[in-house]
């Protein structure tokens, strides 16, 4: 399991485009083989920004390794620039293989 994720610092007056960004794109993440799941996540509120992770989950980074460089990654992220900006700086990357991992319900007999 690989765990990719971009952290972004959403200016105050902006969040509501950033989240509206979000939810009217079309991500084309259900056609990647690998892909498990998608979540864009709120953080907490600073002074001056809004933290936000998105948040993909895949069988492994090979998986995400190929959405990087597919076609659908390029559809993705392919629309048109913001009259203004929504987020200071550029998105921070972290990625993480998973060394352990239990679900609900996994522990019942």
């Amino acid at each position: 399991m690989f765990i990719a994720m971009n952290r972004f610092k959403v200016y105050k007056d902006a969040t509501d485009e950033f989240e509206a960004v979000w939810a009217n794109r079309d991500s084309h993440l259900g056609e990647m083989k690998g892909f498990v799941s998608f979540h864009l996540l709120r953080g907490p509120e600073h002074e001056d920004h809004v933290l936000y992770s998105s948040h993909t989950t895949w069988r492994s980074k090979a998986d995400f390794e190929a959405w990087t460089t597919s076609e659908q990654f390029r559809k993705a992220h392919a629309r048109a620039p913001s009259t203004k900006p929504l987020y200071a700086g550029h998105p921070q990357f972290e990625g993480f293989t998973s060394v352990q991992a239990s679900s609900a319900g996994a522990d019942a007999a």
